[in-house]
């Protein structure tokens, strides 16, 4: 078997709670330096990689930088950050449900993503934390969707991460989910709902296949009025979208789902209305490190369910 290479730490520091950028360079390839398979990989174009190596701004796992007639040698790793996009603040709190040694608990917000990914970079939750709480090393155990409120686990030491990790990969953790849709009297309830679940790169949407389910969800409903209802949902797994897929099938889509029956076009920048109305309410699980059984609490409130009208403005 194969060791997988051990990767030095990084050279530079983060920036804003970000990362930078790590390469690791082949080790099959024709490239003659360094230079030539950045311009290549990176697709940046090669001015922006010259300048970038004109002003210092690569450097190998020493921290030296790296010129721009350095020669390619397989295996090596090289640092750089990323210029960092224009972001919209997300106008909300990531609020700190739990913290120890070990994990942190965040109770996220609407619109807010969990880990930095495509334009959102700074203005997510681990960023957010990593300088709220001068945590450099946190780390997210699992992910949320930028649209779905509610509780996410972070780690506080790498070599701890994967233990947590686990507990979600092997679902060893309880998770409840709360959502506001329409009511359907006609709809019997509870049910669990199986499925097989596909999401394609670059394709917006998930969407529902023939072939052995992938994708298990209960639903239920807690109570309903002038039209909506108020639903309990719990994953028995993790597919992408799941119960948006999965309560969109049920022809009952969650309010504010910009994807779930169809997709609709963007929200301009800085348009927090009507936020997907989801909600990882709940989070159970016993620590791995600890041995602690932990449960956790959201302690936020779907507007469309508690103040319809402001929500649908």
């Amino acid at each position: 078997m194969r060791r997988k290479p051990r990767i030095p730490p990084s050279p530079l520091p983060q920036r804003d709670g970000v990362d930078p950028v790590r390469v690791r360079l082949p080790q099959a390839g024709g490239w003659a330096t360094v230079r030539e398979h950045l311009v290549e990989r990176l697709a940046a174009g090669a001015g922006v990689i010259d300048t970038m190596l004109a002003d210092g701004l690569i450097v190998r796992a020493d921290g030296r930088p790296v010129e721009s007639g350095t020669a390619y040698e397989p295996g090596m790793f090289v640092w750089f950050h990323r210029e960092l996009p224009d972001e919209e603040r997300v106008p909300f709190a990531v609020d700190v449900v739990y913290r120890d040694a070990h994990v942190v608990v965040a109770d996220k917000p609407h619109f807010l993503a969990t880990t930095p990914r495509g334009s959102h970079v700074a203005e997510t939750a681990l960023a957010r934390l990593r300088r709220e709480l001068d945590i450099p090393a946190l780390g997210a155990a699992h992910r949320l969707d930028r649209l779905t409120a509610g509780l996410v686990l972070f780690t506080v030491r790498p070599e701890e991460r994967s233990a947590y990790q686990s507990l979600f990969r092997d679902r060893l953790v309880a998770k409840e989910y709360e959502a506001v849709a329409p009511y359907d009297e006609g709809l019997a309830l509870p049910r669990t709902v199986r499925s097989r679940i596909v999401k394609e790169r670059g394709v917006l949407a998930a969407r529902e296949v023939t072939g052995e389910p992938n994708a298990v969800s209960r639903v239920e409903l807690r109570e309903h009025r002038d039209g909506l209802g108020r639903y309990r949902l719990v994953p028995r797994t993790g597919q992408t979208h799941q119960l948006r897929v999965h309560m969109n099938a049920l022809s009952v889509p969650i309010l504010g789902d910009p994807l779930y029956p169809v997709v609709t076009g963007p929200v301009p920048a800085g348009d927090f209305r009507r936020p997907l109305q989801l909600l990882a309410r709940k989070l159970e699980f016993t620590d791995p490190v600890t041995g602690l059984a932990h449960r956790f609490v959201s302690a936020r409130v779907l507007r469309a369910w508690s103040a319809h009208d402001d929500w649908a403005r």
